[in-house]
């Protein structure tokens, strides 16, 4: 009984044996395959070459080219320069545009006194200066293009009046003369009776050295205020030594150095402004025979 016990418990434990030895054997297969694969990423990360960076050379370029390309930022400070210059030169531009415009509009302000002035202020007259020398139209005209003519009609005997607007004249003449305008300052007299070549020379030494002094017969006068549109008149019956007041207009008759009138210059002015609107003229002057030769040219349009 004893010996059957044993041997059916053998059998057994020898069956149960052959049944795990499959699972044994395929278990340690296993194992030892994943250890195997576990091993390989290992060893093929520490062989595989670093990945190097993408390569900066332009397609079909050279290092050359490319170390050039790269050299000082050569390319950022090419641009910032030509921005630099583009709104230097475009600064310059609008300067001179804007200049050229105001000039070109004092100029047709000009050209439309001229042709309002031409039939009425101005034209030809026959007086005589403090030397005693002829002075006529003639006088007005510069041969070089460059001298301007202001004129102004009172008398010596003036009480208030003229000597204000003759001291305004000569500031006029000192701020023109630090804007590097020529011009020549006539005083015409409205009483010829009583401004003599030598009171007039004497009366003119209180005020600006350069202003000119013309008198005249009282025809020749009348006649001259009458050319320019000045307004003049002395009181009737005057005996000889009499004292009396002249009534005139009082205004500065700008010409041109072609001898036409361009501007007039009322009381109200002072001589900063006064000088200043003269200078814009001196500025725009352009010869009649360049005016027409500019008509005729690529920007004639301007010009009409």
């Amino acid at each position: 009984m004893l010996s059957k016990t044993l041997f059916r418990q053998t059998r057994i434990s020898n069956v149960r044996r052959l049944l795990l030895q499959p699972t044994i054997r395929s278990f340690s297969q296993t194992f030892t395959k994943f250890q195997e694969v576990s091993k390989e990423p290992s060893s093929t990360s520490s062989e595989q070459p670093k990945r190097r960076p993408l390569s900066r050379v332009a397609i079909g370029g050279s290092k050359d080219s490319n170390k050039n390309f790269n050299k000082g930022s050569g390319l950022e400070f090419a641009t910032w320069k030509a921005v630099v210059l583009l709104v230097v030169v475009g600064g310059i531009g609008t300067y001179f545009f804007q200049k050229e415009k105001a000039r070109l509009h004092q100029l047709r302000e000009m050209e439309q006194n001229k042709k309002i002035g031409k039939p009425l202020i101005g034209g030809p007259f026959k007086l005589m200066d403090t030397n005693g020398n002829e002075f006529t139209e003639q006088n007005l005209i510069d041969p070089k293009g460059k001298k301007f003519s202001i004129l102004y009609f009172g008398f010596s005997h003036c009480p208030d009046v003229c000597p204000e607007e003759l001291d305004k004249l000569g500031d006029m003449l000192d701020i023109l003369k630090e804007n590097k305008v020529e011009i020549q300052p006539i005083f015409i007299t409205c009483d010829p009776a009583r401004d003599s070549p030598e009171v007039l020379s004497k009366y003119l030494e209180d005020f600006h050295p350069g202003i000119i002094g013309l008198t005249g017969s009282y025809e020749a006068v009348k006649d001259t205020c009458k050319k320019y549109r000045v307004y003049f008149s002395t009181p009737p019956d005057v005996k000889p030594g009499q004292d009396y007041l002249v009534d005139h207009s009082i205004f500065f008759y700008v010409l041109d150095p072609e001898g036409n009138f361009v501007d007039v210059i009322g009381r109200e002015s002072l001589a900063p402004q006064s000088a200043e609107k003269i200078t814009q003229c001196s500025e725009a002057f352009i010869p009649s025979d360049q005016i027409e030769a500019k008509k005729q040219g690529m920007f004639g349009f301007l010009y009409k």
